[in-house]
């Protein structure tokens, strides 16, 4: 006979009180993850709920200058998905790739770098338009301002 409502599918024994199982007991103990780990910390080092991290700002690798250029920005629809275009990318196919792959990581999209182009998935003009301004490059094209 199957029992209605919330006690539905749950496990008693024979006093009728209801049984905690494994998993529930695994579950309330990971609950004071914060009390472990303060016992592992340093009497300095205790973490507060209140504490926030801070949020880094974005940071460009200062070891090499940065071609500044005029970038033109586009957006596509190939083979039925939408498509972000960087064309007029003035540079070698190392630091090409190098661009292209932090603008993917910027934007959490998948992408490619070939013949002077960056193609990033998805409608992420904004995004990527900020992103190189914040480079120092000027980028036109239609996008968000």
């Amino acid at each position: 006979m199957l029992a209605d409502g919330p006690a539905a599918g749950a496990r008693f024994d024979d006093t009728g009180s209801r049984k905690t199982t494994t998993y529930q007991k695994t579950i309330m103990a990971a609950k004071d993850w914060k009390d472990q780990l303060s016992g592992l910390l340093a009497p300095d080092q205790q973490c507060s709920s209140e504490q926030k991290p801070a949020k880094k700002p974005v940071e460009f690798p200062d070891n090499k200058p940065v071609n500044r250029q005029e970038l033109i920005l586009r957006f596509e629809k190939r083979n039925g998905k939408p498509a972000t275009i960087i064309s007029n990318v003035q540079c070698t196919p190392k630091e090409l790739e190098e661009l292209a792959s932090q603008l993917k990581k910027h934007c959490s999209a998948g992408g490619s770098a070939k013949d002077d182009e960056i193609l990033i998935q998805g409608d992420v003009r904004t995004k990527v338009a900020n992103y190189l301004e914040k480079m120092g490059h000027k980028v036109r094209g239609d996008f968000k301002r």
